[in-house]
């Protein structure tokens, strides 16, 4: 194994190394059940066994199209234990995308619920045991090339895929700044986004006790928070909302001081929003990462940071850099918006790779996409996402200043803010709120105006809303911002 790192250990041995000292120490929770670490290991071992007799085999990608739960982690680390990459995708996705998906990936095994079966792909159902002759005996050893695969989310053109570059092993020596050995995490969102999947693994990885929800709701986080004392959690924005709406007498019920640091990511935290948490918790409870699954580059922030530099999302990371440039190419001074670009220090390039698309790149430095800007300090503020930025009228609206605004009224759960074409002004702002039922008879257009008019300058309040009691954005705090407008553009046109 002289090709594994001093302190590095290939991903699939390390739940049986976790169980050597301790067989009975709590890996997964869920559903109120809990899953040991020697247990876990002997599922993995059988399922790994299983996809190898479906010709599974080192090298080879495996599309995960399962719900989360046990099962979920089991397979993947059966997939690793095969030194195979996992390929991890929405189990509700549609046929049409799946397919493409795997296509690009060249999976040798889909696993999923029936809708995901393909006729032209090898097939696993969820839920279906291995031969009753299946050992859970140790397997050989064997190391991933790539640990994991991504696709990018929101989009409803082609797919794309964020191969991961690090290879199936763990360093125990790169301890991350929140997760610490045998800590108890609790994941709150899908594994199929980035955040949750890498922050759920990297607990079991260091040896800690995950308790997975399944599918999220505010109170019954902070229940778990309580009964498990739980140490951290990362929420997104939509999340933390849903929990502050909850009664105050709710929301202080539970015992929250096993909760060491929420972090929070995925999508711009309204300031309102921010600060109300840090009012609840303390500052020196919250940080804040911005970042994307590529790693090319991200920013972090503590909550007395943020104090000092309310709406920033930090400065950037050790190890990467960060530039500011206009649509020139050249670089913007403190406090002029333009395109956020990052260069990791081992060079470009060097973290992902793309199937399926072409990265954005301007002399090695590459970009998510989003505009912002940085202080003199070099404090990093977020404008929005280029491709959803709105111009009407020739000025420039940043959706995620409006959504921010309309999230403060106590009626609205959440908003999504899109550009729709307009003979005279080239777009105008469309609002689609989210309000419950019973606030909707004195929610309406109106009355939100009125409450816009007293956070936003007059151009950049809505000029149409419409009402939904449907959720808006999933649990990772992401929406179909383009499909919402594409949908509504389509209506309209004869």
């Amino acid at each position: 194994m002289s090709h594994v790192a001093t302190g590095a250990m290939p991903i699939g041995e390390l739940l049986a190394y976790h169980a050597k000292g301790d067989p009975d120490r709590p890996a997964v929770t869920h559903e109120d059940v809990t899953t040991s670490y020697a247990e876990l290991d002997a599922q993995s071992n059988w399922k790994a066994r299983q996809l190898a007799s479906l010709g599974v085999a080192q090298g080879d990608v495996v599309t995960l199209a399962i719900p989360n739960g046990i099962e979920f982690f089991e397979t993947a680390f059966g997939v690793w234990k095969l030194g195979a990459t996992v390929n991890i995708v929405s189990s509700k996705l549609p046929a049409a995308e799946l397919r493409a998906i795997v296509g690009l990936a060249r999976s040798k095994l889909v696993i999923g619920e029936e809708h995901a079966r393909l006729d032209e792909f090898p097939f696993l159902l969820v839920g279906t045991p291995p031969d009753k002759d299946v050992t859970a005996a140790p397997l050989p050893s064997k190391i991933a090339p790539r640990w994991k695969i991504h696709t990018s989310g929101g989009s409803t053109g082609r797919p794309k895929l964020i191969v991961d570059k690090k290879a199936g092993v763990h360093d125990f020596s790169q301890q991350t700044r929140v997760q610490m050995a045998g800590d108890t995490v609790l994941n709150p969102g899908p594994l199929y986004h980035n955040a949750p999947f890498v922050i759920s693994f990297q607990c079991l990885f260091s040896g800690g006790h995950l308790v997975e929800m399944g599918k999220f709701d505010p109170l019954r986080a902070l229940e778990l928070i309580d009964r498990y004392k739980v140490n951290w959690v990362n929420f997104v924005p939509t999340m933390m909302n849903r929990i502050w709406r909850l009664p105050a007498e709710e929301r202080n019920r539970y015992d929250l001081s096993s909760l060491r640091m929420v972090v929070h990511m995925a999508s711009v935290c309204p300031q309102w929003l921010k600060q109300a948490w840090i009012d609840w918790l303390g500052p020196h409870r919250i940080l804040e990462i911005y970042g994307g699954t590529e790693l090319l580059g991200g920013t972090t922030i503590t909550g007395d940071e943020w104090l000092a530099h309310k709406g920033s999302v930090g400065r950037v990371q050790p190890g990467f850099r960060m530039r500011i440039l206009d649509e020139e190419g050249k670089e913007c001074p403190a406090g002029e918006v333009g395109e956020i670009y990052f260069l990791p220090d081992r060079g470009s390039n060097t973290t992902y790779e793309y199937i399926g698309a072409d990265a954005k790149s301007v002399d090695g430095w590459q970009t998510y996409g989003d505009l912002g800007h940085v202080d003199e300090e070099g404090y990093l503020y977020i404008a929005d996402r280029r491709t959803d930025m709105i111009v009407s009228g020739g000025a420039n609206i940043f959706p995620a200043e409006v959504e921010a605004a309309l999230d403060e009224h106590a009626d609205v759960q959440s908003s999504i803010v899109i550009g729709l074409p307009d003979p005279d002004l080239g777009q105008r702002t469309h609002a689609i709120v989210q309000v419950a039922n019973e606030a909707r008879p004195r929610t309406d257009d109106e009355a939100l105006r009125s409450f816009l008019a007293t956070r936003l300058v007059r151009y950049k309040i809505p000029r149409t809303f419409e009402f939904t009691t449907q959720n808006l954005r999933d649990d990772a705090g992401k929406a179909r911002r383009s499909q919402l407008r594409d949908e509504r553009i389509a209506r309209t046109t004869p």
